[in-house]
This record gives structure tokens, C-alpha cells and sequence, in this order.
């Protein structure tokens, strides 16, 4: 019942920023919880942000925390990934996912549906 697309994905130098955009289609955008996960060649796919369906409270892996924010605009039904402060270590493909329930989870497989990703690489 949700359709995930990522946007804003590309190369960016050490330093620098970008912003994801995830869009969704679908009926009840606002009653599901969204996340973003990253997957890096070679290893497993990991919870980075999450936030809950009224936008009211936000979760951050440790590593990101004080660099990336997640916000979302029901109204528009998209939720964004800012990312400042980019490393090299950041360099993944980046999922937006969507979970039924006010709050967020940071268990993959309470994520009901998934986009396709979008690439971020950043260059030392």
C-alpha cells in the first residue's frame, strides 16, 4: 500500500552535504513511521534514522548523530535524510523504508515496504 522512491544521492567531497528525499505513494503515509538505512559493499544493512509518523521524536545511529537529521512533511509525503559533515565511511547505498505504527523501530524487518536506495559516495 506504500510506494518508496529515493532521491539526492550522488558524489560529494569529504566535508560537504547532501539531502535525500524519499516520496511516497500510497493512502496512509502519515500512520507509518519511516527509517533510512544504508548498506556499504560487503556488509550488512544498517539502521541509521528514524522518525515517528507525527514527526514529534527521531532516532540516529551513534555515528551519525550531530551530522544527519531526518524530517518528514506528511503533507507532501516525503520524510528527508540532511547529511552534513560527510565521510568517506558514509559511502553506501541509502534505503527509505516504512514501518505501520506511530514510533519508530530499528529492526529491519519491522519495515513493511523499502525504495530502491539511492547511491551517496563521498571522497576523502
Amino acid at each position: 500500500q506504500v510506494q518508496l522512491v529515493e532521491s539526492g544521492g550522488g558524489l560529494v567531497q569529504a566535508g560537504g552535504s547532501l539531502r535525500l528525499s524519499c516520496v511516497a505513494s500510497g493512502r496512509t503515509f502519515s500512520s507509518y513511521a519511516m527509517g533510512w538505512f544504508r548498506q556499504a559493499p560487503g556488509t550488512e544493512r544498517e539502521f541509521v534514522a528514524g522518525i515517528s509518523w507525527s514527526g514529534s521524536s527521531a532516532d540516529y545511529l551513534d555515528s551519525v548523530k550531530g551530522r544527519f537529521t531526518i524530517a518528514r512533511d506528511n503533507d507532501k509525503n516525503t520524510v528527508y535524510l540532511q547529511m552534513n559533515s560527510l565521510n568517506p565511511e558514509d559511502t553506501a547505498v541509502y534505503y527509505c523504508a516504512a514501518r505501520p505504527g506511530a514510533f519508530v523501530k530499528r529492526i529491519i524487518h519491522e519495515y513493511r515496504y523499502w525504495g530502491q536506495g539511492t547511491q551517496v559516495t563521498v571522497s576523502s
